[in-house]
């Protein structure tokens, strides 16, 4: 019976972090607003000494600030931050990306194309104004990088791509703009290059998308 106890009181705190991060990154929780733990308990149902460990956890990943007595506070949204993780995403990435390409066999291809046909879906529709899509766009554009670089056998290396790219695309989503037939030509080009095992090329494609995602996220004048 205790171990049930301890089992769901996991289950619940786990559920709790995925939410409270997933609205930070979404620009739900906004950058600089105060997280007030009374509040907090009450909107993700999880008891005060729980969200203190969620909010230490997410103070270690930079979403969150702890300020002291003062409590947590979301981190802020900056050029120069985003400039950080957008060099650190490149980084971990055109790392993963070599060892990935250099490695992948079919089941990686799969995956890629696999990733890629669903991209490719969800940006002709957000081409054609449906930005109801946007949600799921951030998702299988995940799921497209994760795809390149899964074959890079670390999961330590993954693990940590996942987390800087989620800081990435929060930018994105504070941004609320997409960059239109650029992005899914990138992504057609990176595709392409990947299945050809063109490694330089492929890294210096990608070097290009990140740096023109960030380029179009500062000129949106949200950041």
């Amino acid at each position: 019976m205790q171990e049930d106890r301890h089992d769901t009181e996991a289950g619940v705190a786990e559920g709790a972090f995925r939410r409270i991060r997933g609205d930070i990154i979404a620009g739900l929780l906004p950058p600089g607003k105060r997280l007030r733990l009374e509040q907090l308990k009450a909107q993700y149902g999880a008891s005060v000494s729980t969200l203190r460990e969620i909010l230490n956890r997410l103070a270690s990943e930079n979403l969150v600030v702890a300020e002291g007595q003062r409590g947590f506070e979301v981190a802020v949204a900056t050029p120069g931050n985003l400039r950080e993780i957008a060099d650190l995403r490149l980084l971990l990435e055109s790392h993963a990306l070599r060892l990935s390409l250099s490695t992948g066999d079919l089941e990686w291809e799969g995956r890629v194309v696999s990733a890629h046909h669903k991209l490719s879906v969800v940006e002709a529709q957000l081409l054609n104004g449906d930005m109801a899509r946007t949600a799921q766009w951030v998702r299988y554009d995940f799921d497209f990088h994760a795809a390149l670089i899964s074959a890079c056998d670390s999961r330590t290396l993954l693990d940590l791509h996942a987390s800087v790219f989620d800081r990435f695309i929060r930018y994105h989503m504070l941004a609320a703009s997409f960059r239109g037939a650029p992005v899914i030509d990138d992504h057609r080009a990176l595709f392409d290059l990947a299945m050809a095992r063109d490694v330089d090329r492929c890294i210096d494609k990608l070097t290009s998308h990140i740096r023109s995602g960030v380029d179009h996220v500062l000129s949106t004048g949200r950041i």
